[in-house]
């Protein structure tokens, strides 16, 4: 990852860069998923519509983070994704973007969609407190990134025209590919495939909440997010009311999204529950089921790799055993790690135990009800 204070503007964006930078891009989207399935995860009932907004953006983004591995294999780069170094909380994301955001593995609360709702958010309703950052928004690193796919248009050609060792996936599935086409510029191709992650993330325009034609006009996962957090479907109000940061709630009035019956999960701490577990006299049940789900988590990033890496004719049989281990992970956080309380004198202490991150557990944590464990997404590939 670039440092966060880097200057955009005193790098050659030439095509090593582009490719340094969809890298980026997959660790990005890579890093929105243990964030969002955290919160998934801790719903005590998993059917409520809560459940199917949260659970539809997860989907998106994996496909988003196949659009951008597709991207790099095109240009002759390999996509790097077994050893991705995520570490929670995390403060901006991968690459420089969102550097104001300080972002964890918590419970579903409202404080957590405030944060999904600044991953996803357009710049149209950013606050002008942030305007000044390298990229204020997800989008805005993909649109550098289109711009020097544009300002390289010929060595781009000649690399998707040369190709590289990794695969292309998932055209029958839904996954953006590149492929030398006669009659298409791969250009167009490429910028069309970034298109696709924004508007499905931001939306398909600077007026507009809703992805677009090529997404059936579904709603953005900044919309999602917000039905959520105002408790309530989107809804045009009255004509003549412009959306900006100021009147979105009036947009968000329309069928109630009930909140779901949510498990008081406590939010990851940066030793991932080192210090409670060193307390807690069932530690060792905890952390051998903690261990399973981190080992779950960690043969998704491996088999996802290897969909990309391995063999072609081995890839789709590879990406339904990433498919299994995602089911298999689920079940390890919602039946196992979130059955076992943490004791209630260590919640007490949690205060002394985590001096500099207790504020931070307190607001996303309920400390004064039964508090349970979380999974961690612990990639133990490094």
């Amino acid at each position: 990852m670039r440092s966060l204070d880097s200057d955009p503007d005193a790098v050659d964006r030439d095509l090593a860069w582009i490719k340094q930078e969809l890298q980026t891009a997959i660790a990005l989207e890579a890093g929105t998923l243990p964030p969002y399935l955290a919160a998934l995860f801790s719903l005590e009932v998993q059917n409520y519509t809560a459940y199917n907004l949260i659970r539809s953006v997860v989907m998106e983004e994996m496909v988003h983070m196949a659009i951008a591995s597709n991207t790099l294999a095109a240009l002759g780069g390999i996509p790097q994704i077994k050893n991705l170094e995520l570490t929670y909380p995390m403060h901006g994301l991968p690459g420089g973007a969102e550097p104001d955001l300080h972002i964890g593995l918590a419970q579903l609360s409202r404080a957590q969609l405030e944060h999904f709702m600044r991953i996803e958010r357009p710049a149209f309703l950013l606050s002008q407190l942030y305007a000044d950052e390298t990229y204020p928004t997800i989008g805005m690193l993909y649109e550098r990134i289109q711009e020097a796919i544009r300002d390289n248009a010929a060595p781009v050609r000649d690399a998707v025209q040369t190709g590289g060792p990794s695969n292309q996936v998932g055209d029958n599935i839904g996954f953006t590919t590149i492929a030398p086409t006669l009659g298409v510029d791969p250009v167009d191709q490429l910028v069309a495939g970034i298109d696709l992650i924004v508007e499905q993330g931001e939306g398909a325009s600077c007026e507009s909440l809703f992805a677009g034609e090529r997404s059936e006009d579904e709603e953005s996962h900044y919309a999602r997010f917000a039905e959520l957090y105002y408790g309530a479907k989107y809804d045009d109000p009255p004509s003549g009311i412009e959306l900006t940061p100021t009147t979105e709630p009036e947009f968000f009035k329309g069928r109630p999204v009930p909140w779901p019956k949510v498990i008081n999960t406590l939010a990851v701490p940066s030793d991932a529950y080192a210090r409670v577990l060193e307390l807690d006299p069932n530690a060792a049940t905890v952390t051998l089921d903690l261990d399973a789900f981190d080992t779950a988590y960690s043969e998704i990033l491996t088999e996802l790799d290897a969909v990309w890496n391995g063999p072609a004719d081995a890839s789709w049989k590879t990406l339904g055993g990433a498919v299994r281990s995602m089911v298999s992970m689920r079940v390890l956080s919602c039946f196992n790690i979130m059955r076992h309380q943490v004791p209630s004198d260590v919640v007490a202490r949690i205060p002394d135990l985590y001096p500099d991150e207790s504020e931070y557990l307190a607001a996303y944590t309920d400390l004064d009800k039964p508090v349970f464990y979380g999974p961690r997404f612990r990639n133990t590939n490094i």
